[in-house]
This record gives structure tokens, sequence and C-alpha cells, in this order.
């Protein structure tokens, strides 16, 4: 007897986006329609309908799976996942949001009032749903090093790897290696004007998560020195140069430990971003006292 596939709905993958403990997203539709499509869900990591049961049985860890609108492609391959023991889900209306005339209306309405963030294709940089992506800038890393590499693990490429070398060797070491390179000048990742290379990169790809905007503000106070444009960036740099001093002692790979460090740091700037910017904390110590009836 055939099982229903375990699922989750648009609303609930919405809210794990961007964490640490977020899970694959696999998308899973038709090679052809995926080669015709020009988006993919954040950081989704594409594999054909077929080589689904391959991987699961080989590497797959929590996942969602998603196809074009939630039918039978991931429907079918979301079984080889779980039949190989690993957590996997069905993503309800797929990345289109259902299908018209397929799908019930008062789902179409649910799954496309709020849909979820899309990000572009872009093979250029090497992030377009399949193989890792490497990526290779400046040594010594202070906040644009560290904010991209934690944009790209969070919500663009998590299989993303980085090398840090001496700045004059980052464009000969890209053309020998075949790394993207970024934040550093004359490539395309990179300061645009006022905006930071945290800016450029969520410009490339479209990514308009909630909170992004605002974290970027801070990563472009921190990093062009203006610290008036948002409150948190001066904490922001304070944190940064910290970190680069409580590493400066570090004898091997100083700047992947002090990426590694940085990386909850932006988790709980993001996780502030995106829903706590409305708390406050008060210290009432020093309150007037009540009058004594």
């Amino acid at each position: 007897m055939d099982t229903v596939s375990p699922c989750i709905f648009p609303c609930a993958l919405a809210s794990l986006l961007g964490r640490p403990d977020a899970p694959l997203l696999l998308d899973v539709r038709r090679r052809e329609r995926f080669a015709a499509s020009g988006r993919l869900l954040p950081g989704a990591r594409w594999c054909a309908p077929e080589e689904v049961a391959a991987l699961a049985a080989s590497e797959l860890p929590a996942s969602v799976v998603y196809c074009a609108y939630g039918h039978e492609a991931s429907q079918d391959v979301t079984r080889a996942p779980c039949a190989a023991g690993w957590s996997a889900r069905l993503l309800r209306g797929g990345i289109g949001g259902g299908e018209q005339g397929v799908d019930p209306q008062a789902d179409l309405h649910a799954w496309r009032a709020a849909p979820l963030p899309r990000m572009r294709k872009r093979a250029d940089p090497g992030v377009a749903g399949g193989a890792p992506s490497p990526w290779i800038t400046r040594a010594r890393p202070k906040i644009d090093r560290l904010a991209c590499p934690w944009l790209l693990r969070h919500f663009l490429a998590p299989r993303a790897l980085f090398c840090y070398v001496p700045g004059h060797q980052v464009i000969t070491q890209a053309a020998a290696l075949q790394p993207v390179p970024f934040d550093i000048e004359g490539v395309p990742i990179s300061h645009a004007w006022e905006r930071s290379s945290f800016d450029t990169l969520l410009a490339e790809f479209g990514r308009d998560a909630p909170g992004l905007d605002t974290l970027a503000t801070s990563v472009r106070g921190a990093d062009t020195d203006r610290l008036a444009i948002a409150p948190q960036a001066a904490g922001l740099l304070a944190i940064s140069l910290g970190l680069s001093r409580r590493h400066a002692d570090d004898d091997h790979d100083h700047d992947h430990a002090m990426l590694a460090a940085a990386m909850p740091l932006y988790d709980a700037r993001y996780a502030w971003c995106r829903n706590g910017r409305g708390e406050s904390h008060r210290w009432s110590a020093h309150a007037m006292p009540k009058a004594a009836p």
C-alpha cells in the first residue's frame, strides 16, 4: 500500500530559511523544466528525479523536496529519501505556488499570498543549483569577507567553499583555479560606489528575504565607515575587529577560524533583523519608588 509523503507548507518553510539548521532544499524539477527556469529557491540543490534514490542512499540529510507545482515529480521522489531513513518533506505547491486549474483555489490563494523568496540562477558565478561553488578573496577578513560567505552559505550556495589568499594573489589564483573572486577591486562581486560586496551579492541574485535589507545596511555602514546609517553598524564593526584580534595569533588557517567564529554572530544578527527589532529591554532599578499608601 502506497503512503502519502509528509508535507510542509510554504509559510512554514519560510520561517526556516536562513537559519543554521535550515533543511536542504532539493529541487527535483525535470531536467528540461529546470534548465528553462531562471530561478530556484534560496540555496537549493538540483537533482534529476531519476537520481534522487542514489543521492538519498549516500548523503541526503533532512530535506524539503520541491518540483514545479508539488505534484507527481516531487511526490514520487520524496519516497526515496524516506525509504532510506532520511527526513524528507514535500513542499506543497512547489516553487510555482500550485497549478491553476489543478489545485483547489483556496490552496492557490494561500500559497501565493505570501510566496517564498526565490533567487536568480547565475551560472557565471557558479551558483545555479549544481555542484559546490568555490570562492576566493583577500586574507585577513574583517566585515564584507565574513558577511558574504555567511550570505552564500545560508541563502545562495550552502556548499560554497572559500579560499583566503594575500590580496595580490587573488586574481592570478582565480584565473588558475577558477573560483569566483569577491570583495576585491575590479571583479563583479565587489563594492559598487557606496554599496558593499554584500549589497552586490543581494542584487546579483535578486534576494529579497525578510530582514536581509536591514542586515545589509548595517554591513554597509560598518564596512564603509559610515556608522551613522544604521545604529547597529558600530557594534558590528567593534565585534568584527575584536574577532580579528582574537584570532590574530592563529598560526594555521586564521581566516577560516575567524569565519567559523563569525557565522553564529551573523546568525544572531539576522534573527534580530528578521523578527527581533520590535523587542526592547528595560531596566527599572532606578525607577521612582511607589508612594506609601
